[in-house]
């Protein structure tokens, strides 16, 4: 059980932001639009968790997703939602602040 909820909740240790991005991965906010805006990851987009299942349409397959929310709760739900929709390159980037000294 503790396995599936670390699996869950983080990223594998030694992921490499930096060479994602440099793939072209996109990074999914899961927060809501005020969150968004009152501050982001430039270039992110921006679909609440509460609605991502009706928006799938908008992220492309073949490339690798990098969620991120405010504290890694909602990014690791839109994770398990994208990976049970058949996405199959899925990270979870935890809270957007921290990703983004990550990817930097």
């Amino acid at each position: 059980m503790f396995g599936l909820l670390k699996k869950l909740f983080s990223s594998a240790p030694d992921t490499d932001w930096k060479e994602l991005m440099a793939g072209g991965a996109v990074i999914l906010d899961v927060r809501s639009k005020g969150e968004f805006m009152s501050g982001h990851i430039a270039g992110a987009m921006n679909i609440p968790v509460d609605v991502l299942g009706s928006q799938l349409s908008r992220l492309p397959k073949g490339k690798a997703i990098i969620t991120c929310c405010a504290s890694g709760m909602r990014s690791s739900s839109a994770k398990s939602q994208l990976v049970s929709a058949g996405y199959t390159e899925v990270y979870n980037g935890g809270g957007w602040s921290s990703l983004q000294n990550k990817i930097r």
